[in-house]
């Protein structure tokens, strides 16, 4: 059979999977669409979060991106993978004590303030609206590929299958959707690579192959002669603050991501989060580890297939023919000698490649059967849709929850606040598409753009306030406000406004550092010029931070 009927098959039979699953998980009761019932076993809770977690960013665009940087882009790595330990460690167990539904109840209660509830929302908003652009994205560019399917129409058939199983099941739906994506997605990245690892090397273990051959070697000798820096060389694309910025970014984002953090309010008790988030760490260990071999692989196979070969010749290429129809892949033999040259130099480089393709094409490069390239597609989605099925349950939980049952009507029931959250859901979809269709930049950057905002804007007022009893309401609302807006500025101002990043030359992706460290400023100063919090609260943060005993 053919790539396209492969991915036909296997995509077809993934989805209706996710659709039977959400359709027995379906919920009537607040408490399951919006926490699973806090039922979920810690193992299961592990994978699923690892799947919200490793999103399309993760599957498709960061071994891309790693390949296209280097040494710099192991930023996403050290980024995401230490600010999981930092979420898991420092915040998680904590959070889960609170015992709230979102980020935005604890926000909100912690901090006495309706005003402070609001700005939370806000920021919740922001920050999933922007991290779940990068996921439609993911979709399109899929479905685009391998079913011959225009951008937008890919991503309204990803829109419909992940509207279907968060409107019927809300967060217990998604938990055990994301379970079996979870699986879908690590086969699809192992099994290229172990194959791929196998045929340059002679090693099938990815992280060995990539260790110990000399496959690093070779790579660094070609890039070197086409002119490029080596790929091992650090700081090439990326100063060193700039290097530092993002990564701290990247981490304290993630320890502030509200699509992640609500995870752990889903199992029973502070003991099955830590579980939870010790068998998570260990679900996404198993791709991350393997993306820098990827990368790698990736790189030296696309050099091999492209460079110095004739027009004629590339245009041979099944899977290059492909992937140009999707207008990702381009060629332009702009000297007219014949032949296509791969060059650091964008005013003779001949060859156009957008790193969102790079996983994606990979097992096509390598020649391996069609059935691996469906699953590989299959895998993308997967990636793609349970993220972006978890960021829509916190823009809904954010509205339906936070402000609808907290402030405008707290006398709702139980099936009032669930038609609320299921109509959030739709609304949210809609914008979801909207950015799927018209992405601010490649999924790996789109989403670096939601840690930022995250770490600009939660992670100080979280950390704060469980470790900081004397932070106030007033100290929490200016800190988040101030924190989210500089970033949201100076995002927007370089990417669309022709700012230069003048802040040290920072980039968008790491200036939610600075943001984060204006919020902690203003949080911690405001507090101390204005009245304490009342006493209730303080002793609400000493017995947070206390031991428990639990059977």
């Amino acid at each position: 059979m053919s790539v396209e009927i492969w991915t036909i098959v296997l995509v077809g039979l993934s989805f209706l999977a996710y659709i039977y699953i959400g359709w027995q998980s379906r919920v009537e009761n607040s408490k399951d669409f919006f926490v699973a019932g806090q039922g979920i076993p810690s193992i299961a809770n592990g994978a699923a979060t690892a799947a919200d977690w490793m999103s399309a960013a993760s599957f498709i665009s960061m071994a891309g991106l790693i390949s296209f940087l280097g040494y710099d882009g192991s930023i996403y790595l050290m980024g995401w993978t230490g600010g999981y330990v930092l979420l898991a460690l420092l915040l998680a167990p904590y959070l889960r004590k609170f015992g709230k539904y979102t980020v935005p109840d604890f926000v909100g209660d912690r901090y006495y303030s309706n005003i402070a509830r609001l700005v939370a929302v806000v920021a919740a908003i922001f920050v999933s609206l922007t991290y779940v652009a990068g996921q439609m994205r993911g979709v399109g560019i899929v479905f685009s590929r391998f079913l011959q399917v225009d951008i937008n129409t890919g991503v309204i058939i990803g829109m419909v299958i992940v509207g279907f199983f968060s409107v019927l099941g809300g967060m217990k739906g998604i938990t055990w959707t994301q379970v079996a994506q979870y699986c879908v997605l690590i086969f699809a990245y192992l099994i290229p690579a172990i194959a791929i690892a196998w045929f340059l090397t002679g090693n099938p273990v990815p992280q060995l192959a990539f260790t110990f051959s000399d496959i690093g070697e070779k790579l660094n000798n070609i890039q070197v002669d086409l002119g490029f820096k080596q790929y091992t060389e650090p700081f090439v694309n990326k100063s060193m603050l700039d290097v530092l910025f993002t990564t701290i970014a990247l981490m304290v984002g993630t320890a502030g991501l509200p699509h992640i953090i609500v995870r752990f309010y889903t199992v029973p008790s502070v003991r099955a989060a830590r579980f939870s988030a010790g068998w998570a760490l260990l679900f996404i260990a198993i791709l991350y580890t393997t993306a820098p071999a990827v990368s790698m692989f990736a790189r030296y196979n696309l050099i091999d297939s492209l460079h110095n070969h004739t027009v004629a010749e590339v245009q041979q290429l099944d899977w290059a023919a492909k992937w140009e129809k999707t207008k990702l892949l381009g060629f332009d033999d702009i000297n007219k000698d014949g032949r296509l040259q791969l060059t650091p130099n964008k005013d003779t480089n001949e060859i156009k490649i957008d790193p969102d393709i790079i996983v994606l094409s990979t097992p096509e490069i390598a020649n391996l059967p069609p059935w691996v390239i469906g699953l590989v597609a299959a895998g993308g989605l997967a990636a793609a849709l349970s993220t972006a099925s978890g960021l829509l349950l916190v823009i809904s939980s954010s509205i339906a929850h936070d402000i609808y049952y907290r402030i405008i009507d707290s006398t709702a029931s139980e099936q009032k606040r669930v038609f609320v959250g299921r109509i959030m859901v739709g609304f949210s979809l809609v914008l979801a598409g909207y950015f799927g269709v018209n992405p601010p930049g490649f999924v790996s950057q789109v989403v670096a753009f939601a840690f930022g905002l995250a770490a600009a804007s939660f992670f100080p007022v979280i950390f704060l306030g469980i470790f900081d009893k004397r932070t106030n309401s007033e100290g929490a609302i200016a800190g988040m406000l101030t924190g989210l807006i500089f970033t949201i500025i100076y995002i927007i101002g370089v990417k669309f406004g022709g700012m230069q990043p003048w802040f040290f030359g920072v980039s968008p992706e790491g200036i939610g550092t600075l943001g984060m460290l204006i919020n902690f400023a203003v949080t911690l100063v405001v507090s101390r010029l204005t009245p304490p919090p009342p006493a209730e609260i303080q002793l609400m943060v000493e017995d947070l931070r206390s031991p428990i005993i639990e059977e």
